[in-house]
């Protein structure tokens, strides 16, 4: 009974590793899956391969916008006036005219739901002060994020010479929108009356029809055109678990929603994120040289978190934080003060994470510094520290 049992055991585990090894994404001219929070790479198929992006094109625009909004260079009800060169974008609109004003969030919400190529010129203006100078932003965000295969030329994804990029680097340029949530609020949106400024609406359609059809699917972007085919950058959530697919070239729309499919079901099938700590966990004091206040709370930049295939067992972790020599202030949430490496049951490293301050600190003043000083003489206090 027992050799039957193994032998059960043993071609479960044959076949699966089988599967893994399929086409997922056999519509696909080129595809990839990846984990958000890790970055791991789950499936990939001619992910380096140069192709039209279509309007998947947005998913970097976007981008631009969300941390133009971050920066405060602009907010999300700011109005934004319609030049003539957006309302006159050919493609996938909003129909957009020439002097209406429209709030940013409104505009956004016009390039998320229904790839509006107006609307997004109309924020690449906002943002760059002209067309070309955001293309520029484009290619130079994309050099920061070590994308090497990936060269814009315009805002939108209109098939225009020497403009491509692969799966692999859509993957990574969705990664690093996903870190504003907020987007996610327009991109999960499937249907949505748009007001325009003399009191009619425009009714938007989202082009991802997974966001109605696929539990779980709250994003991102669709692209089609003659020369592109059929794209998708999709993420969807289920508990702790985020993935991020890409797939491009694909001869229908129908194609391009089942090759999403295979590989979301082959991840959330196969994978498990497990959250070893939290970053909103508190792991102890740390004091600041010169500060307002003498300590700060130790926090993680973001959540630790080890991915598992769904068969492994949890390990149980022990942790060890290494503090940068001399934190001193000003110092703020955010700002880089040391590492905390997760180790698990056999002594390896598995997560080497950045760790940073709750508080945001100022620096003491002289008055501040005198008070600390004097407190510690009258508590017998030494002032010499090392």
């Amino acid at each position: 009974m027992k050799k039957i049992v193994f032998l059960i055991f043993s071609l479960f585990v044959f076949m699966s590793q089988i599967n893994a090894q399929e086409d997922l994404a056999p519509n696909s001219k080129s595809a990839i899956l990846i984990e958000q929070t890790t970055g791991k790479i789950l499936f990939e198929k001619n992910s380096n391969e140069k192709l039209a992006p279509a309007s998947m094109t947005k998913v970097m625009s976007m981008l631009l916008i969300m941390e133009a909004v971050d920066d405060e260079k602009i907010n999300m009800q700011e109005e934004v006036t319609i030049s003539e060169n957006a309302s006159s974008m050919g493609g996938s609109q909003v129909f957009l005219e020439a002097g209406e004003i429209y709030t940013v969030e409104e505009l956004l919400k016009g390039i998320a739901i229904a790839s509006g190529n107006d609307a997004v010129v109309a924020m690449a203006e906002k943002v760059a002060g002209s067309t070309e100078a955001f293309v520029k932003m484009m290619n130079n965000r994309a050099k920061e994020l070590g994308l090497l295969n990936t060269n814009f030329v315009n805002p939108h994804g209109l098939d225009e010479e020497n403009h491509y990029t692969t799966a692999h680097d859509m993957a990574i340029i969705a990664q690093e929108l996903l870190k504003y949530s907020k987007i996610l609020e327009f991109t999960s949106i499937y249907e949505y009356y748009m007001p325009k400024p003399d009191g009619s609406t425009t009714w938007l359609v989202n082009t991802n029809r997974l966001v109605r059809f696929y539990d779980g699917v709250d994003g991102l972007k669709t692209g089609f055109t003659s020369g592109a085919g059929y794209c998708l950058t999709a993420t969807a959530q289920k508990k702790d678990l985020r993935l991020i697919s890409v797939v491009m070239g694909v001869e229908t729309a129908d194609k391009r929603s089942s090759d999403t499919v295979n590989l979301l079901d082959y991840g959330f099938n196969t994978y498990k994120l497990k959250v070893i700590l939290n970053k909103k966990q508190e792991l102890g004091k740390v004091r600041i040289l010169n500060g307002k206040q003498e300590y700060g709370t130790v926090v993680l930049l973001n959540d630790a978190t080890e991915l598992l295939k769904v068969t492994d067992k949890e390990s149980n972790y022990t942790f060890n934080t290494l503090l940068n020599k001399k934190i001193k202030a000003p110092v703020k949430n955010g700002d880089i003060i040391g590492t905390v490496e997760i180790i698990d049951n056999e002594g390896h490293i598995v997560i080497e994470s950045k760790i940073t301050i709750k508080e945001d600190i100022k620096k003491a003043n002289l008055w501040d510094l005198f008070k600390r000083n004097l407190n510690e003489i009258t508590s017998g206090k030494s002032l010499i520290t090392n």
